[in-house]
């Protein structure tokens, strides 16, 4: 695997570590998922799991949707994977799925996080969605979330890509 991450700084003002953490796990997600099919990608974990990195990539295009456009921006937009009716759909709808159009999908969603990120003036902006419980989170907590997010589902990604060619990392 080629690792084109950038080390996050050692030291930094709050907002540029937050912002290098976050680009660092989303491009270690990146990193775990270079190389492989289609068909490798699509693999699935264990029963009666249905994740695989495939679906990791979509889920993570969704969450990236849901926190910066639905929430902070308060952009009036549907699940890209996932519905009421099929909450999990951005892992078990990957039988079929395109890699080259998730993969897309992800980086386009990361595109536009970054410029809701950017338009806020500080990290104590509130989020103008409330999320289902009813909070209203500062871009702070999102971000710190994000990575969270990330680096949660990277654990995941690095068993997923061991277990398809034995490949492991940080």
């Amino acid at each position: 695997m080629t690792d084109t991450r950038i080390d996050p700084p050692v030291a930094a003002d709050e907002r540029t570590m937050l912002r290098a953490w976050l680009d660092w796990h989303r491009e270690t997600l990146a990193v775990k998922c270079e190389g492989l099919t289609e068909e490798q990608l699509r693999l699935r974990s264990v029963p009666p799991s249905s994740m695989s990195l495939l679906g990791l990539v979509r889920h993570m295009a969704d969450v990236e949707r849901a926190w910066f456009r639905r929430r902070l921006n308060g952009e009036d937009l549907d699940g890209i994977y996932y519905s009421d009716d099929d909450p999990d759909g951005e892992f078990d709808n990957v039988d079929t799925a395109s890699a080259e159009e998730a993969f897309a999908t992800w980086r386009e969603e990361i595109k536009h996080a970054r410029a809701a990120e950017a338009a806020c003036a500080d990290l104590d902006v509130i989020a103008r969605t409330p999320t289902r419980d009813g909070r209203h989170n500062s871009l702070r907590w999102i971000m710190c979330h994000m990575i969270e997010e990330y680096a949660r589902h990277n654990g995941h990604a690095d068993l997923l890509r061991e277990r398809v060619d034995g490949v492991t990392g940080e």
